[in-house]
C-alpha cells in the first residue's frame, strides 16, 4: 500500500501483492491452530476508513488523532451529501473465503468512528441528521452483509470509545457513540447481535496509543451498555489487570461473552504460552468460563503503512495465544 500510494506500485501489482498478503494470512493463520481466522486486514488502507474507498466528497483535513510518541492520524471531512460507503466489508471476507473453509471474524469500523467525518461547522443543505441516518443504514448493511455472508462473528471496532473520555473527560461523547452504535445494533434480532461484538483498545500504531492514560473504570460501565453478544477488551497491556476484571465481573451479563486480551501487539517481546495461560486463569478467577474467550489487545497493522511488527512476530504472539488458552483450559477441566 505505501508504495502505491508513492507511485511506485502499480493497481494491477498492489491486487497481486494484497491477494499474496491474504493467501499467506490465511495460511499462517490455521498454522496456528486458532479456530477462527481473520484476513488480518491485508487488502484494507486502514481498518477505520475502509469504506471511504473511492467517495470524492471527502477532504483531507478532518479530525485528528494524536498519539504518545508524537505521531499524529488525520480523517477525512465530509465536504457534501449524501454519505454512502464507497466497500462494504463483505468484500473483504468474500476475499478470505476463497482461502479458507474455517469460521471467519469479520471486522467493521464502528458507526461512531465515521461520524467524526461530519464537520464541525456543518454543511449546506446536509443537516448532521441527515448524514447520521444515512451513516446508521451504512453501518447496518456492513454488518448485515457479513453476516449474510457467513461470517461466524462481526467484531466492531470501537478504539474511539477510551479515546473519546480523553477529549470530553465527562463521558457525554462517549454516551452519544454508544447511543449511535446501539441504533445501528437495535436493527437486529437478539440471535444476531449474540454473534456481534465490539472491540475496545487504547490504540495500537506504529508501536504507540492514543489513550492508554484514560482509566477503564470511565469507559467499561457504558461500553457495557451496547446491545451486542461479545466484548473483546485490551488488557494484556493493562497495568492493574484485577482490578479492571473485578470491574468487568461486576458488569458482565449472562448473555454475555468476554473476550480478554492476552497478547499485546505493540510489544516486540513474544509471549509463551505460559505467560498467555496464566492470564487466562487470572480472567477466569473473575468471570464465569462459559463466558470467556481470549483476543489480542489490538490489531498488529491496524493501517496499512503500520510496518512496526514484523509478521513472523505477529504469527508467533498469535500462535502463544492459541497453545496458552489450550493450556488455560486443560487446567480448568474444558
Amino acid at each position: 500500500m505505501v508504495a502505491y500510494q508513492a507511485g511506485t506500485l502499480s493497481r494491477e501489482g498492489l491486487e497481486t501483492a494484497s491477494s499474496l498478503a491474504l493467501r499467506d494470512t490465511i495460511q499462517r493463520f490455521e498454522e496456528t491452530g486458532s479456530p477462527v481466522l481473520s484476513d488480518g486486514e491485508q487488502t484494507k488502507p486502514s481498518f477505520a476508513t475502509y469504506p471511504l474507498t473511492g467517495l470524492t466528497n471527502l477532504a483531507p483535513d478532518g479530525a485528528i488523532i494524536p498519539f504518545a510518541d508524537g505521531h499524529q492520524r488525520q480523517l477525512p471531512r465530509l465536504t457534501a451529501g449524501p454519505f454512502r460507503y464507497g466497500i462494504h466489508a463483505v468484500t473483504y471476507l468474500n476475499a478470505a473465503r476463497a482461502y479458507t473453509q474455517k469460521p471467519l471474524k469479520q471486522a467493521v469500523i464502528a458507526a461512531s468512528a465515521l461520524s467524526l467525518l461530519y464537520p464541525a461547522n456543518g454543511l449546506p443543505d446536509y443537516p448532521r441528521e441527515a448524514f447520521l441516518a444515512e451513516l446508521v443504514n451504512e453501518a447496518e448493511a456492513d454488518i448485515r452483509g457479513a453476516l449474510d455472508a457467513g461470517a461466524a462473528v462481526v467484531q466492531i471496532d470501537f478504539t474511539e470509545g477510551r479515546l473519546s473520555l480523553k477529549l470530553d473527560p465527562s463521558g457525554g461523547l462517549l454516551r452519544s457513540f454508544v447511543a449511535l452504535n446501539n441504533q445501528v445494533l437495535d436493527r437486529f434480532t437478539p440471535e444476531q447481535r449474540r454473534n456481534i461484538g465490539i472491540h475496545v483498545c487504547p490504540g495500537g500504531d506504529r508501536d504507540s496509543t492514543h489513550s492508554a492514560d484514560v482509566d477503564y473504570a470511565g469507559l467499561l460501565p457504558d461500553l457495557f451498555q451496547t446491545r451486542v453478544g461479545r466484548f473483546y477488551l485490551q488488557m494484556a497491556s493493562e497495568p492493574d489487570k484485577e482490578r479492571v476484571l473485578r470491574l468487568v465481573q461486576s458488569l458482565i451479563q449472562p448473555e454475555q461473552l468476554v473476550f480478554i486480551g492476552v497478547i499485546d501487539p505493540i510489544n516486540p517481546r513474544i509471549e509463551t504460552a505460559v505467560e498467555v495461560r496464566n492470564r487466562v486463569l487470572q480472567a477466569a478467577s473473575f468471570i464465569p468460563v462459559s463466558q470467556l474467550g481470549t483476543t489480542d489487545d489490538c490489531g498488529f497493522a491496524p493501517f496499512a503503512d503500520d510496518t512496526s511488527t514484523a509478521r513472523d512476530i505477529a504469527f508467533q504472539k498469535i500462535k502463544a495465544r492459541v497453545e496458552g488458552t489450550r493450556l488455560a483450559s486443560a487446567r480448568l477441566g474444558l
